[in-house]
């Protein structure tokens, strides 16, 4: 799997993902923001049970019965913020859900920590939550989201780190899956990202070990037309976004998605306004 120093060129980064579908980014986050980040999360876990309670069996094992997941993050700590402001993440938002409408939201911001005994997830497409626009358009379907994994702290293949199938993305066929062995686990120093399409197949890996949990945090962002994963317009309120930017506000979902110069019509509007 390709991987790149923060420092590297954005376009190095694009023509990873176009070529692999993922790579990593070697010291994504500096170290003291991932310090303050990673005890805020660490905080918030100890509040959290681990699986997906009164959910669907699918969706049990999907989120893992030993794997806390948990959002509002940016209700704890400005670095949220700060994530959603990142120049390399917003360059590559630009670049890759742009081309079918003008502006995107952010999908989710979610802890996803392992825990001992977990099993690895099953392998999947991030596009597939929008599995009636993937099915209908591949493999010409435009790219609908790309994700970051956010390493809190060290993450190796023995306490579940996700895994790919490079250039899956770009697989005429639909269904096909691909087969466990040829995933690569993304091991990842602390303050590594694994940066990713919503093409390419992959899924969390099993955790091994008896006592070590997996700490990393996953960001993506959606194309502006389609419902995002996180209702973020219903976790923070107006006044936590009242003196943020205007992308920070229409990521959150604070603002209306407008397609010009795309075709297409204003969406999410209020009163026939952008808000």
């Amino acid at each position: 799997m390709i991987r790149l120093p923060r420092s590297a060129p954005s376009n190095q980064v694009f023509r990873g993902l176009e070529t692999d579908g993922a790579l990593i980014v070697e010291g994504f986050l500096e170290a003291e923001k991932l310090m303050t980040l990673k005890a805020v999360v660490t905080a918030l876990a100890d509040q959290h049970a681990s699986g997906a309670s009164g959910e669907a069996r699918f969706w049990q094992a999907f989120h893992g019965s030993k794997t806390k997941r948990f959002t509002g993050i940016g209700l704890h700590t400005e670095i949220f913020f700060d994530l959603l402001e990142d120049e390399l993440l917003q360059t590559l938002g630009d670049a890759l859900l742009t081309t079918s409408g003008s502006q995107y939201w952010m999908n989710t911001c979610q802890a996803m920590i392992i825990g001992p005994g977990e099993r690895a997830q099953m392998l999947h497409r991030d596009c597939d939550n929008w599995s009636s626009v993937t099915s209908l358009l591949w493999p010409n379907c435009p790219e609908l989201t790309f994700s970051m994994i956010l390493a809190l702290d060290k993450v190796d293949e023995a306490v579940g780190a996700t895994r790919v199938i490079p250039g899956s993305h770009l697989w005429l066929d639909h269904s096909r899956i691909g087969d466990p062995n040829d995933a690569e686990a993304a091991e990842l120093a602390a303050g590594d990202a694994l940066v990713y399409s919503g093409k390419v197949i992959h899924g969390g890996g099993e955790n091994q070990t008896l006592d070590r949990w997996r700490w990393a945090l996953h960001l993506s962002f959606v194309v502006g037309w389609l419902t995002p994963e996180e209702a973020a317009s219903h976790i923070f309120t107006r006044e936590h976004v009242a003196n943020r930017s205007e992308r920070t506000k229409r990521l959150l979902g604070f603002s209306a998605f407008n397609p010009y110069p795309a075709r297409g019509g204003r969406l999410w509007l209020k009163d026939f306004q952008t808000w």
